[in-house]
């Protein structure tokens, strides 16, 4: 078997710290009633779906991205609360914080998880694990919630770390235990392979990490192209990637999905919504976006996006909610075309300026911008 050095691996003291099961712990400390049951915090509705579930709700199988109804099918006696994403964000900028007081390198994913290069810490404590256990200690102590961490010499590693104890616990990854870790993995594990690159993976007969680790580099980048090169490093535990603060966002975007179908000019009050969610989560900063958009699903499932740059990027909520509304004379459809989710986004945004902030990092439908956050 081949041997990666440690040099390989990368010498950095990284923690990657996730917020357990972070909506629904938010919505349990915050109502007594709900401690102890299986909560789901969605809207109830043939088209919502699930933002997060309790642990107590994931014994019934319920997960995040899930689809509401079939949520409340495995778990009749579920409780639904409707998400408040700027309670979260209160919460999540106080858990940024207790960050800060351990170090400046921070690496935001979402509101419920970071990347931390802790190999100097502002409290000179001597390993890295110590520094998680630091941290997650003051987010139970001082917020009544928990977290779980991983600690290992690179950022892929300690992603792969933090699910290792969940709930409440943290795992480090030391460097001559990570090919005995990685390689019994299912392929899914491994960040950014989501389901059709499973699939795709599958056909070939990779079903482990083991089996990629198997393959030479020439083969994986027939079948996988570029991202090739990169799945054989992961599977040896490579990761060179630093640790990037204040990581410039590319958008800021908001959706919505109907609980029932509905005609263009029906969509005004969903677009003004939108426009003002945006809008509140990236004005009080510099950075000017040049480009705005809007995104629409149609009854059958097809995405129409239409954008445009003006010569002024808007200035006020007025001008972005006028552009908006205005992109909807470029939609081009029949007049009883009917949409089921509308979006508006802001992008091409000013790189001499400052970053955007991860305000916008969760999503749900009837209310969700363009991610959905891991909530573990």
């Amino acid at each position: 078997m081949v041997t990666v050095t440690h040099a390989e691996l990368g010498s950095r003291k990284i923690v990657h710290v996730d917020m357990d099961a972070f909506y629904a712990s938010v919505e349990q400390r915050d109502e007594p009633s709900l401690r102890d049951k299986p909560v789901v915090v969605a809207w109830k509705g043939k088209r919502s779906v699930v933002c997060a579930a309790s642990y107590e709700a994931r014994k019934y199988g319920i997960r995040s991205a899930m689809p509401a109804v079939t949520a409340a099918r495995l778990c009749p006696e579920a409780v639904f609360v409707p998400p408040d994403f700027t309670r979260y964000k209160a919460v999540s900028e106080a858990v940024h914080e207790i960050f800060g007081r351990h170090t400046d390198s921070i690496e935001p994913l979402s509101l419920d998880e970071a990347y931390l290069d802790v190999t100097k810490n502002k409290l000179g404590l001597p390993t890295a694990t110590l520094v998680a256990k630091a941290i997650r200690q003051q987010i139970r102590e001082e917020l009544n919630l928990t977290a779980s961490a991983g600690i290992a010499p690179n950022k892929f590693l300690a992603k792969i770390a933090s699910d290792w104890r969940k709930p409440n616990g943290q795992f480090v990854i030391q460097p001559h235990e990570v090919q005995a870790l990685l390689l019994p993995l299912p392929v899914g594990r491994v960040p950014g392979v989501g389901k059709v690159t499973e699939a795709r993976m599958a056909q070939v007969g990779i079903k482990t990490v083991g089996d990629i680790f198997a393959m030479m580099m020439p083969t994986l980048e027939e079948h996988f192209g570029r991202y090739g090169q990169r799945l054989y490093e992961l599977a040896r535990g490579i990761d060179h990637n630093p640790v990037v603060s204040d990581r410039v966002r590319k958008q800021v975007s908001a959706e919505d999905t109907f609980p029932d179908d509905l005609l263009l000019d029906q969509c005004e009050t969903h677009i003004r919504r939108l426009v003002e969610k945006v809008w509140n989560a990236s004005h009080h900063n510099a950075r000017a976006a040049k480009t705005i958009g809007l995104k629409l699903k149609t009854k059958e499932f097809t995405s129409l996006t239409r954008s445009i740059t003006p010569p002024v990027a808007p200035v006020s909520l007025e001008e972005f909610t006028k552009i908006a509304l205005s992109l909807r004379e470029r939609v081009g459809c029949a007049p009883d075309q009917l949409f089921r989710l509308v979006g508006v986004g802001l992008s091409n945004f000013q790189i001499d300026a400052e970053p955007v902030p991860p305000l916008f990092e969760d999503a749900a439908p009837n209310d969700q911008s363009a991610f959905l956050a891991s909530n573990g």
